[in-house]
């Protein structure tokens, strides 16, 4: 029997299966809302079909993916660029022949990673095309990983290229991590953190969540490993699996967390500047 692949039309999550799949286990999990209108589970030719991927450069050397129309929570993919190969972290919904093109002109893929399974996107797909001998995903957030082969599982911490460092951060998923690019002062946050966008995208609130949909705040235990990760990293912008946000600096995320231990926890966004 043929496996095939599916997404879930809600938040864009992959799956190989025999058929189309029995539901969608990222919109089961507490940290997703389920679909309203029941399960809508696609096949990948009707999705590469109906979605197109476009490209920006964002920053010297950053790429950012995304799927037109969004598919599912709208995931975007970074390619960052080094002396050693590119390292595509994340993943957008879709890649489209175009976008695999740009990225084999950019020089292809050289390691594949994730801070976690929200970030997922199309993996599947870069690592079937490109085949990259490293394929990097936090050691247990690896229930999530079906659709790909992970060939380089990170406990704590791990550097995966030039400046490039992976930190397990947990938290938000047991395996969460996020990505510091040093050269460039980025952190690829994951959903570490969330930030609020003015209209012109200037960043202008952050916050953090357990789980965004059902606003559950992550616990004192959590904040303070976050605070400790994060506390010796330099950067002045985040990159989320869904936008990329400045500036937002290292002290900004320091003051939110504090601000959070030193309270209640909760999920509102505190507004960036602010230090009362």
């Amino acid at each position: 029997m043929t496996l095939s692949l599916w997404t879930c039309a809600h938040c864009g999550h992959w799956q190989r299966w025999f058929a189309p799949p029995p539901s969608c286990p990222v919109c089961s999990d507490v940290r997703n809302a389920l679909p309203e209108d029941g399960w809508d589970l696609r096949a990948e030719p009707d999705v590469a079909a109906a979605h197109r991927t476009v490209w920006r450069r964002v920053l010297p050397g950053v790429t950012e993916f995304s799927t037109r129309p969004v598919l599912g929570l709208g995931s975007v993919g970074w390619l960052i660029e080094t002396g050693l190969g590119n390292v595509c972290w994340e993943a957008t919904g879709h890649y489209g022949p175009e976008a695999l093109g740009r990225i084999e002109r950019l020089g292809g893929v050289a390691v594949l990673g994730s801070s976690h399974v929200h970030g997922y996107g199309a993996l599947w797909q870069l690592q079937d095309h490109f085949a990259p001998p490293d394929v990097v995903v936090g050691t247990e957030d690896l229930t999530w990983t079906k659709t790909f082969r992970v060939t380089r599982p990170v406990d704590e911490r791990m550097e995966i290229a030039p400046g490039l460092t992976v930190h397990r951060t947990g938290g938000h998923f047991a395996g969460h991590c996020v990505l510091h690019d040093a050269g460039r002062g980025v952190l690829f946050c994951g959903d570490a953190l969330k930030p609020e966008l003015d209209a012109s995208g200037r960043a202008v609130g952050l916050s953090c969540h357990k789980a965004f949909h059902a606003r559950i705040p992550l616990s004192r235990a959590e904040l303070s490993r976050y605070r400790e990760i994060l506390a010796p990293l330099a950067f002045t912008a985040i990159a989320t699996p869904f936008e990329y946000a400045a500036p937002v600096t290292t002290a900004d995320v320091l003051h939110l967390i504090d601000r959070l231990l030193e309270g209640r926890a909760h999920t509102d966004a505190l507004p960036l500047g602010s230090r009362s």
